[in-house]
């Protein structure tokens, strides 16, 4: 599969050909933007993108986002089909208690860790995206 094909890509068969959690796969690029999907489960890590939105898509499962926001804690459940967009500078923390498959959209070159962020756990891979299969 390759994410610059002038084909359509099938987003069953490009979630079928990895198995690694919270390590997108760049489906396409659009203009100067990454597509990616990605499965997780269990917990990502606190941080924070300082120049750019982060969009998700639950395409399966349920994703939990916990935001830092100047009124507090929150977190916002996002059931498949659901999509939310975390706004640039606000910390966040996706988790997948069950686990999910989401799609990204975000500038390439974003790193999964944003800008800052807190000790990264060894099952959370540090990287812009790796090319689909």
């Amino acid at each position: 599969m390759n994410s610059t094909s002038n084909e359509p890509i099938a987003l069953t068969e490009a979630l079928a050909s990895f198995d690694a959690l919270w390590s997108p796969r760049i489906l396409a690029r659009v203009n100067d933007y990454d597509v990616r999907v990605t499965k997780v489960r269990g917990e990502h890590l606190w941080h924070v993108h300082d120049d750019t939105d982060e969009f998700f898509l639950v395409l399966d499962g349920e994703l939990r986002i916990s935001l830092r926001e100047e009124g507090g804690e929150r977190t916002v459940v996002l059931p498949q089909g659901s999509a939310f967009t975390v706004p640039r500078g606000i910390e966040h923390k996706p988790s997948a208690p069950s686990g999910a498959a989401i799609l990204l959209f975000e500038p390439a070159g974003t790193p999964t860790v944003g800008d800052r962020h807190e000790e990264i756990p060894d099952h959370v891979d540090v990287t812009t995206g790796h090319a689909l299969r």
